[in-house]
């Protein structure tokens, strides 16, 4: 016997693509449509306007955004609310369901990368940095750590704690004082040469810079690591 499901989760809002109860056949339905990771990565590290969005996802039409953050908002994943400074605009933001996801992103995220055919050289946003670090963190020598790291990226910035083996991550301004460290770069990418392919600061065609003690920056950079490469692309 087929049952109908008569809950708010019609076929309108997630189309019905498996008609199987696995719970991660579900999850593909809630948020495997294309695009739908990506905007939720721009939010998870807290709520941004509709061109903010874009701007992080040039490939994405503001019409599929649109439809994709109104879909996303349905289903209890995004809320949306009115803001009057510096001007009057609509704040999209991940629900405490929405932010649920990064521990399942983390784990995408680490099984993916070790796939010959993951380009770590690709563009990268600065969300997607930071929570890159989030995830790529490595315990064991994060547990010796406690640090306040300052992260500008391009224009945004970020101020990361390092404290019992976990990286917490806020957007913050330039102003924010009291950092151990400070990173900065014009782009995402020019992160990844120190952080991952273990180039010295300072070396031919790094652009990243660094500010702080020696040590500390070396320690702290040594936390992190990308997986090895496990999966060949035939």
């Amino acid at each position: 016997m087929k049952l109908k499901n008569k809950t708010a989760l019609d076929e309108k809002i997630h189309g019905r693509w498996y008609q199987d109860a696995c719970g991660a056949a579900f999850a593909m339905e809630l948020i495997g449509e294309r695009w739908s990771l990506p905007v939720v990565r721009e939010l998870m590290l807290g709520g941004r306007r509709f061109s903010d969005i874009r701007a992080s996802l040039p490939g994405i039409s503001a019409k599929v955004l649109t439809e994709r953050l109104d879909r996303m908002e349905k289903l209890g994943i995004v809320t949306r609310k009115a803001i009057e400074n510096p001007v009057p605009a609509k704040l999209y933001d991940l629900t405490a369901w929405g932010l649920a996801l990064e521990p399942v992103m983390q784990e995408l995220g680490r099984w993916s990368t070790q796939s010959s055919g993951h380009d770590p050289m690709l563009p990268l946003t600065p969300v997607s940095l930071m929570l890159s670090m989030r995830t790529m963190l490595k315990r064991e020598p994060a547990r010796e750590l406690t640090c306040r790291v300052l992260f500008e990226v391009g224009a945004d910035v970020f101020l990361g704690e390092m404290a019992h083996g976990e990286l917490r991550i806020v957007r913050c301004g330039r102003e924010a004082k009291d950092w151990d460290i400070r990173f900065s770069a014009p782009h995402a990418n020019a992160y990844l040469a120190s952080f991952y392919g273990k180039q010295p600061i300072g070396s031919p065609g790094n652009l990243l810079e660094a500010e702080g003690s020696h040590d500390l920056i070396e320690r702290f950079i040594a936390c992190f690591a990308l997986p090895k490469k496990r999966v060949a692309v035939p």
